[in-house]
């Protein structure tokens, strides 16, 4: 598609380097909606990978899609924490060159979920490393503002981040320790203006002028099976899982909880190597 082509986003189509056709997979409507990115190191701490879910969940429910580049590390933990409220992946290569090869079967689920993919390259195209700071220009690009949750010094996750301030796009950074090297370019952001970002509320605050309307983050639901799982609740879910792959609208029924509390057991065991997903929605025990 082409800029002004339904599907095409339209934040992306007003850049002076727009491309000029993109390939899209999965549902238009996705790109329509106005995204926040979520970018940052792929060699992330459990921390970082943890605060990125949760902002990634909370943004959604704030009715935000969420864009990253598919990437291992805080890239991936926003595209899985956020498939219930809508994600977009921002492909290096072309649709059938998925980068990291293991992340085929999230890119899937994205789809399958009701979120899209985006490549301005052609089909058979294996992304190079030149490649990589051209989708951060599209991550960026379509996205509202950028939010940067851990990077080095020297971190695409920093190119991403430039782009967005030359694209007039909002640049906001998750502060870290200083002793911990992988904070060290979102303490620098901070240093030159970035939004210090602690919360989803720092985003929303930002953004909604941009915006022109008011954006609620939903209140914590007061009934019991929609708060965070409890530990009856992190067992009973996994006893239910084993090797062999099951639907997890099944494993949501079996557990007789809400689908939120089965997704955050399922990312908590993904982030700690013992979760695999399938396609078609099937997860199983490692």
């Amino acid at each position: 598609m082409a800029p002004g082509e339904a599907g095409y986003p339209p934040r992306l189509a007003v850049l002076d380097d727009a491309p000029p056709l993109l390939g899209v997979r999965g549902a238009f409507e996705a790109l329509m909606r106005p995204m926040i990115a979520i970018v940052g190191s792929r060699n992330a701490s459990g921390a970082g990978l943890k605060f990125a879910g949760k902002l990634a969940r909370d943004l959604g429910d704030a009715g935000f899609v969420i864009a990253s580049g598919l990437a291992r590390g805080i890239d991936q933990a926003a595209h899985r924490a956020s498939l219930g409220g809508g994600t977009v992946a921002m492909l290096a290569g072309g649709h059938d060159k998925v980068y990291p090869p293991e992340h085929e079967e999230l890119l899937a689920t994205i789809i399958e979920t009701g979120g899209a993919a985006i490549s301005e390259m052609p089909l058979g195209h294996v992304p190079r490393a030149r490649d990589f700071p051209r989708r951060n220009r599209l991550i960026s690009g379509a996205a509202v503002g950028v939010v940067v949750v851990e990077a080095a010094l020297r971190s695409g996750s920093l190119i991403t981040a430039r782009i967005a301030a030359e694209q007039g796009r909002e640049v906001f950074a998750v502060p870290g320790s200083p002793l911990d090297p992988r904070a060290a370019g979102t303490n620098d952001l901070i240093k030159q203006g970035a939004t210090l970002t602690t919360e989803a509320s720092d985003v929303i605050n930002a953004v909604e002028p941009i915006m022109g309307r008011p954006i609620e983050l939903r209140e914590p639901d007061d009934d019991p099976l929609a708060s965070e799982p409890d530990t009856s609740d992190r067992a009973r879910i996994v006893d239910l899982l084993g090797p062999t792959p099951i639907l997890l609208d099944d494993l949501v029924r079996m557990a007789k909880t809400s689908p939120a509390i089965v997704r955050t057991v399922l990312l908590e065991l993904e982030l700690a190597g013992r979760l695999e997903r399938h396609g078609g929605g099937l997860v199983s025990l490692i």
